[in-house]
């Protein structure tokens, strides 16, 4: 089964830490767009990250910037996204979603992704 899994998530207090992982079941990350998005409640979707399919090129949205750090492990079929110095916006359903690689550049619109997971909670609280 083609399938992103998603486990992991949590509850941390302000400043702390969290990795994120998403593994791909039934096909491989090789060549590929990742991008991590997230969804608070009443809010829109946003994208958080996102990665070209050969390592050369990633994108951060400035608020998580210098924080987060996306990236794939090929070898282990994972994409992880550390999360650190969390704050209180930062709470959210956090959703990792991939897209075959179309040149160098990943793009940071959801329907630019074809397959999603299931999405893990990421609570900030003091």
């Amino acid at each position: 089964q083609v399938q992103l899994v998603e486990p992991g998530g949590g509850r941390v207090q302000p400043g702390g830490s969290l990795r994120l992982s998403c593994a791909a079941s039934g096909f491989n990350l090789d060549a590929a767009k990742i991008a991590w998005f997230r969804q608070a409640p009443a809010k829109e979707r946003e994208a958080v990250s996102c990665t070209g399919g050969n390592d050369y090129y990633t994108w951060y949205r400035d608020s998580v910037r210098g924080r987060f750090t996306i990236s794939v492990d090929k070898a282990r079929n994972t994409a992880f996204l550390p999360m650190t110095s969390l704050k209180f916006e930062d709470p959210a359903v956090y959703l990792c979603a991939w897209a075959p690689a179309d040149g160098l550049f990943c793009r940071y619109a959801s329907q630019d992704y074809d397959l999603w997971g299931q999405g893990t909670q990421v609570t900030v609280s003091s």
